[in-house]
């Protein structure tokens, strides 16, 4: 009874998964919520309808705290996020994906740090891993905390799996994750709770990111771009004065996703497509002189995945 009353005392944490055919990490991923310090929280488990062993592998667990959702039709990532997120009644929201992994004092530590009650927005140091090697994605050099919005625009420096957000900040926006978006529906949620709130960083590692070819920061590059071309659209659609207080924020944005663009289309050998993006980046730093030269460069493709696959496997991301 005294460990109850402990725990009901304690900040619950919403914690939502999103599941589509994860049978190969979900087993990892569930246990590093099961094994936290801060053991008052709740998964919220959407399964986007799979077709593989996830739900056996969640079955397999007894515990009250894991709440099994079944998706009534399968939608993409952003839809699924966004489905779910009505059904996350905690004090504190965070997320975790299915290959990823907490480390045990993650929720315990950050919730520390929301003792301002200014602060909205969590987020802590990860390690990028593989099977061989892994690597912290700030090692030491910190992003910026407090009002951080314009940052954020042109810098996004958020790892989703350290995320953790307060639910009475969420709470004053019109939605969570915005369906619209797939590959940038953390980033879109994270900017409008940064637009109301101030982010604060724990300084160490608390989570771990699991890179892998699979994963669709690598595999469809030109799709964050696209999107984020759609959200300052979007932005500037509802707020009329958007484009003009975030002007140089805007230029920046564009810059660098036609330079995305660019590069995704060379990956494919779509060269005239590339060079169109490139002009449309303005040739932005160094980047950009150098796409350009590999457009005329026989077999540039070939070279570009090489080195694209090296980089996962060096975890230079």
């Amino acid at each position: 009874m005294g460990k109850k009353l402990v725990m009901d005392s304690a900040p619950l944490v919403s914690v939502l998964m999103n599941c589509f055919n994860g049978e190969k990490y979900l087993r990892e991923a569930i246990d590093s919520i099961i094994n936290q310090t801060h053991q008052n929280w709740e998964l919220v488990f959407w399964d986007n309808q799979s077709t593989d062993k996830s739900k056996a592998i969640f079955d397999s667990y007894q515990d009250d705290r894991l709440k099994y959702y079944y998706a009534p039709e399968h939608t993409d990532l952003g839809g699924g996020r966004a489905n779910a997120f009505k059904y996350l009644y905690g004090d504190y929201i965070a997320v975790l994906d299915v290959d990823d992994i907490w480390l045990p004092t993650k929720l315990k530590k950050q919730l520390q740090l929301f003792s301002d009650p200014e602060v909205g927005i969590v987020i802590s140091d990860t390690l990028f891993f593989n099977e061989t090697d892994e690597r912290a994605l700030y090692d030491g050099d910190y992003p910026l905390e407090g009002n951080v919005f314009r940052e954020l625009l042109t810098g996004y420096f958020v790892s989703l799996e350290t995320l953790m957000l307060r639910k009475t900040v969420v709470d004053k926006l019109d939605y969570g994750f915005d369906a619209d978006f797939s590959f940038i529906a953390d980033f879109d949620l994270v900017l409008r709770c940064a637009k109301i709130s101030k982010l604060a960083v724990y300084k160490g590692v608390l989570a771990k990111w699991r890179v892998h070819e699979a994963s669709d920061s690598w595999r469809l590059p030109a799709s964050f771009s696209e999107e984020k071309e759609r959200w300052v659209d979007k932005q500037i659609k509802h707020d009329i004065f958007f484009s003009e207080k975030y002007k140089n924020e805007i230029t920046k944005i564009h810059d660098k996703n036609n330079l995305m663009i660019a590069f995704s289309a060379l990956l494919e050998n779509r060269r005239i497509k590339a060079l169109k993006f490139l002009f449309k980046s303005r040739f932005s730093g160094w980047h950009g002189l150098a796409l350009f030269i590999l457009c005329f460069v026989p077999f540039s493709n070939s070279l570009l995945r090489y080195f694209q696959k090296r980089r996962i496997k060096q975890l230079l991301i």
